[in-house]
């Protein structure tokens, strides 16, 4: 063991949907606080981190995602041995398949963990334990899935039917097979007869074995992503994958690609307090709860209130005489649901999507890499935001066909680019920047930089903005 090098791969490209109205398409769960201080792929990392055997750990994310990474890793202390983007989604399977690739040149015994980075691991030691079991057998040539011992028919979860037990002392199995997410009455069947378990999506294998099913199984992936790889380019401290290469792969699940046909897939059974917190419901689940069965957060006053999750981010929420409920509010939706049709909470965010609201994408607090920006009011002609900007941050050097804007600064430094001329502005000093004149705002100081900006002009969109200079090279 003292020899084996395990390389963690956290996927994180999920929407995070069921979770609206907290979790958006912009800010998904895996970047949320939902059952600690720390977000859901900052607990991820960490549950590996200490750990002789791991490495430095590789995230694999959509492109629009990747400031927000590399933020989070830095708040938390570590230094990921890459950030590797995808050009689009193209599902599990090319994306650990381009993981395979990286590692493999980097370490030909590679062996990669895969983790989502939006699942709930609550005994991080079994976690541990589980992993040393699932290797003696990927040191056979296995790969191996886990599989979470079920406490309850559980119809949100995929399952695996073990088969003959895998080798000798390892306490795994072959699969038998895997199993879509079935009914009330099949799951219950599934407990009573024994030997299932719910699919959790966390892999443990070779890069070179998983390359080679790829290669068996789905050649058509193994090509376009070994094309993608092998064009992709450094860009500031991330990976770019071929953009062209990459989309020209079939989209396909790592169960459907490789496990469901593969004849080396072993069961490693855990019992390590697991859930992919799939709803809110899920989420109620593994928080603790009240003497009512309440689960709270934030500025909540109840009375006369059971089983009943409620979750405040900007304001007082009350709450009198309702049982089996979920109630979240952020500063812009609220969202109230029996805990028994949360999951139609994706089809509803669907529905969103097909109309020219934007609540299932943003946040009011939209974040950008040098730090955010908030809508505070709007009307014809105007809007105005609140901008902060990090320590030592700074936009791009930009300007607009469309409109005009005035800053204000409330706290900080501000240093101002405006045509030909740079002007430190102090608190409760500002500027105006007309039509059609370049300009960027930076932080010079210490302390973040907290700037009220109005705007005025014929149109407001945020592709009204002609970049000329970005150090974060966006387009």
């Amino acid at each position: 063991m003292s020899n084996v090098k395990i390389y963690p791969v956290i996927l994180s490209g999920g929407s995070g949907t069921r979770l609206w109205p907290l979790s958006r398409a912009a800010y998904p769960k895996q970047f949320l606080p939902l059952v600690s201080e720390q977000t859901m792929l900052q607990e991820t990392v960490a549950r590996v981190g200490s750990w002789p055997e791991m490495q430095a750990p590789l995230v694999v994310c959509g492109n629009e995602h990747r400031f927000m990474i590399a933020e989070q890793m830095r708040e938390i202390g570590v230094r990921p041995l890459g950030i590797m983007l995808e050009p689009q989604a193209r599902n599990t399977a090319p994306a650990v398949a381009a993981a395979a690739l990286h590692l493999q040149r980097l370490d030909p015994e590679a062996v990669m963990l895969v983790l989502p980075a939006d699942h709930v691991i609550t005994d991080v030691l079994a976690f541990h334990e589980a992993v040393r079991r699932a290797l003696v057998s990927v040191q056979q040539g296995a790969l191996a899935t886990f599989g979470i011992e079920p406490t309850q028919p559980e119809t949100g979860y995929g399952y695996i039917l073990r088969g003959d037990v895998h080798g000798t002392d390892t306490g795994n199995y072959l699969v038998e097979r895997f199993v879509e997410k079935p009914d009330l009455a099949t799951a219950t069947g599934f407990l009573k007869q024994g030997g299932y378990y719910w699919n959790s999506g966390m892999f443990l294998f070779k890069a070179r074995d998983y390359l080679a099913e790829l290669e068996a199984h789905r050649p058509l992936i193994g090509a376009a992503v070994k094309e993608a790889v092998s064009k992709a380019y450094s860009d500031l401290d991330f990976c770019r994958l071929d953009d062209a290469a990459f989309a020209a792969s079939p989209s396909e699940s790592i169960d459907y690609a490789v496990m469901e046909n593969t004849s080396r897939a072993v069961v490693v059974p855990a019992s390590i307090g697991w859930s992919d917190v799939g709803s809110w419901s899920a989420l109620h689940e593994v928080l603790p709860a009240d003497a009512e069965g309440n689960v709270v957060r934030g500025d909540v006053h109840l009375n006369q209130v059971k089983n009943t999750l409620v979750r405040a981010e900007s304001r007082m929420v009350a709450v009198l005489g309702v049982e089996d409920l979920v109630v979240v509010e952020t500063d812009d939706v609220v969202l109230v649901a029996n805990r028994e049709k949360v999951q139609e909470v994706k089809a509803f965010v669907e529905k969103l999507k097909n109309t020219e609201r934007t609540e299932h994408v943003h946040h009011k607090r939209v974040f950008r890499p040098w730090g955010s920006y908030e809508s505070v009011d709007s009307g014809e002609r105007f809007q105005v935001k609140r901008i902060i900007v990090k320590p030592g941050e700074k936009l791009s050097l930009q300007m607009h066909y469309h409109r005009a804007e005035h800053w204000v600064v409330v706290s900080g430094s501000a240093l101002v680019t405006r045509g030909e001329e740079v002007t430190l502005l102090s608190e409760n000093e500002s500027i105006y920047l007309p039509i059609g004149v370049t300009h960027r705002l930076e932080n010079p100081g210490k302390l973040p930089l907290h700037l009220i900006e109005v705007q005025s002009g014929s149109y407001l969109g945020e592709d009204d903005i002609v970049r000329f200079d970005d150090v974060y090279k966006r387009a």
